[in-house]
């Protein structure tokens, strides 16, 4: 990853999804560059039960070959939900979200690094039910492999 801008770390862990998505999206477009780590943390707010029905029906959309794409991994379900906060179809937003990694846990070359966590984003002020992107991609499939 070569910018000019040093690398911003996110802990996902414990951090609303989309709230969460949406600030790194700010950041890319600002030309900072991001790393989210323990993607699979993200919270989803909403009955497990209508979230998984909602993302079953969603994979029924498109054609294998042809798209639209629908993915299974915690880490690229997150890096898909930053993208539909970014212009990806414009010039900048494209760069911006060339600037995006995504990681399932902390990886070696992270751990040395200081992650932020958003403050805005955390999941304490959920009162109602909720589950993790992890469950989410069990419920579609996901197999963890390690």
């Amino acid at each position: 990853m070569q910018t000019n801008k040093p690398v911003t770390v996110v802990n996902a862990e414990g951090l609303i999804l989309g709230r969460m998505a949406s600030n790194v999206a700010k950041r890319l477009l600002n030309g900072e560059a991001v790393v989210i780590v323990n993607a699979e943390k993200a919270v989803i707010s909403g009955k497990k039960a209508s979230k998984v029905a909602e993302a079953k029906e969603f994979l029924s959309v498109g054609a294998p070959n042809r798209g639209p794409f629908h993915y299974r991994r915690p880490d690229r379900i997150v890096r898909k939900t930053v993208r539909g906060m970014l212009p990806y179809k414009q010039s900048k937003g494209k760069n911006a979200y060339k600037r995006l990694r995504v990681y399932i846990g902390l990886p070696e070359d992270y751990k040395d690094k200081p992650a932020v966590t958003l403050k805005t984003a955390e999941a304490t002020r959920l009162r109602g039910p909720r589950l993790t992107v992890a469950d989410l991609a069990a419920e579609l499939g996901w197999t963890r492999s390690v």
